[in-house]
């Protein structure tokens, strides 16, 4: 409790106090009070860390408030509780904004809101407008079968139902929302207000699919609070579920319609987030091959993991003259749109350089090399170019600064020795020996990025040692099949296998691109 002087107390005026019965939660929607006096002084709610929705805090019965001496003991009791709701508000949102990843916010929506109205099960139907991002339904104790039944209840009779149709009014009856109304002053004009069934069994007026479905699940109330603002429009619907009949004090539903608000533009944020990630990634995937060329004697493999940012790591495989081949792996400094555009540049000026003088690797980088440092002389890269003839079981490869190939088979597996050099666009001017070696009849070749090594988490030697390990771990039933070969060796190398690719479910916001490409010869 707040310790007021004695002479605040007996100078306030009674009709001060009352003036001032406003919680400062109210004051950051509107200037109105946020509940009566016997409720809003009941205990605060308990920090984030001690928060237990299936155990609602006692009461303070009125008798006790009549006790108190005097208004200054009112006013007192009164700023505990604002000072309680705008810490428990600070602890969730804070947990909130820590989330960036879409599943993680919404599942942290869940718990905090579950916690804010005393329930103890939930679910989240995310339905964003057309484009802004994927149609989502996640449960909070609820498995994927218990979120089927409900939704075999028809639309119309479920209140997230008549949110995201438009069905619920500002107090959770059929309608439009009025400007200005709702609870925290959460709905504006167009925008739907909180439901609230508090006694699924005994109202006969809801439909019946509706009470057979929550008798099947064990829940007798529901409270639906819509993720909609005027700024980011109506995103889904947040539904938490009562084991008995029962609905959310006042308090609790002024202080869960300030969360959702915060929770709504969040989640707004990482839609667009995600939006972005999956135009970056469809670019990287039109500026990357199609297909592998088919090419006798030899049989290509590759896999490219995305990272969130957008990196510019690439691979390449094209045919040239008399049945040769040529392979590259490669990787440009940065990320994002201008990196992605730097690489598409670089792969296709290797690819020309290749198809005039690909027998000669160490030529091909030298001409890339002058042209990134005369076009783009702020940025320099990695790459390694292999001429391949698959008859003769022979490759001549080059590389600058790129990590060095690994060679595995039933009978080795170990790394190419290859010559130390610089990136492109490091030196005045580049230029290493070239490396020739010749692989064994059922052997496969693997290049790829050094964002492989850096994805592990692990320092350069004891990633390359886990890489060498993942490699000779390859299943006998794998190594003739390239692409088995690299599935089992990426799912092996990184820390959550291949789901640590880009689409944000794994990576940390850190995580960078990882290319492999897989070459097995006859």
């Amino acid at each position: 409790m707040l310790d007021i002087p004695s002479c605040v107390r007996v100078h306030v005026d009674p009709l001060i106090a009352a003036q001032n019965d406003m919680g400062v939660c109210d004051a950051i929607g509107r200037n109105a009070p946020a509940g009566k006096s016997a409720a809003m002084s009941a205990p605060h709610l308990p920090k984030v860390a001690g928060i237990d929705s299936a155990v609602p805090a006692p009461a303070q019965t009125a008798a006790s408030l009549a006790a108190a001496s005097g208004p200054g003991a009112v006013l007192q009791d009164r700023l505990a509780g604002w000072v309680s709701d705008l810490t428990t508000l600070h602890e969730l949102t804070e947990r909130l904004a820590r989330t960036g990843a879409l599943d993680a916010a919404l599942d942290e929506l869940l718990r905090a809101g579950a916690a804010l109205v005393g329930a103890r099960r939930g679910m989240v139907v995310l339905e964003p407008p057309e484009g802004r991002g994927p149609a989502i339904t996640v449960g909070l104790g609820l498995a994927h079968a218990d979120l089927g039944h409900i939704e075999t209840v028809p639309r119309s009779a479920t209140p997230y139902g008549r949110i995201l149709e438009g069905l619920a009014g500002p107090d959770g009856l059929d309608g439009p929302a009025r400007a200005g109304t709702g609870v925290g002053g959460a709905v504006a004009a167009g925008l739907p207000g909180p439901v609230a069934q508090a006694d699924l069994f005994g109202d006969e007026s809801l439909d019946p699919r509706l009470r057979e479905v929550a008798a099947r699940l064990g829940y007798a109330a529901s409270y639906a609070l819509p993720l909609a603002t005027e700024e980011a429009g109506r995103l889904g619907v947040a539904v938490w579920f009562y084991d008995e009949p029962a609905e959310p004090a006042e308090r609790r539903r002024h202080l869960v319609g300030l969360y959702g608000r915060y929770a709504t533009e969040h989640l707004a944020r990482l839609l667009e987030l995600d939006r972005a990630r999956r135009r970056m990634a469809t670019i990287a995937d039109e500026l990357l091959p199609s297909r592998l060329p088919r090419v006798p004697g030899v049989r290509l493999a590759a896999r490219h993991l995305g990272g969130p940012r957008g990196g510019g790591e690439w691979y390449d495989a094209l045919p040239l003259p008399e049945g040769a081949l040529g392979l590259a792996v490669g990787s440009v400094t940065g990320s994002g749109p201008s990196a992605l555009a730097a690489m598409g540049r670089l792969r296709a000026s290797l690819r020309a350089y290749a198809v005039m003088e690909g027998e000669d690797p160490v030529a091909v980088l030298s001409d890339l090399e002058l042209l990134l440092r005369l076009t783009e002389p702020a940025r320099s890269a990695t790459a390694l170019f292999a001429y391949c003839e698959p008859a003769l079981r022979k490759v001549v490869l080059a590389g600058a600064g790129h990590t060095p190939p690994l060679i595995t088979g039933e009978r080795r597996t170990e790394f190419v020795e290859t010559s130390l050099s610089a990136p492109l666009g490091m030196l005045a001017c580049w230029e290493a020996p070239s490396v020739e070696f010749s692989p064994a009849p059922g052997e496969t070749v693997l290049l790829y990025t050094d964002g492989l090594l850096r994805r592990t988490g692990d320092p350069m030697d004891r990633a390359f040692a886990r890489l060498h390990a993942a490699a000779a771990s390859v299943p006998r039933a794998a190594r003739n099949d390239p692409a088995a070969t690299a599935d089992h060796v990426l799912r092996t190398v990184l820390p959550g296998g291949l789901g640590t690719a880009g689409d944000g479910a794994g990576g940390g916001p850190d995580s960078e691109d990882v290319v492999m490409l897989a070459a097995w010869f006859e």
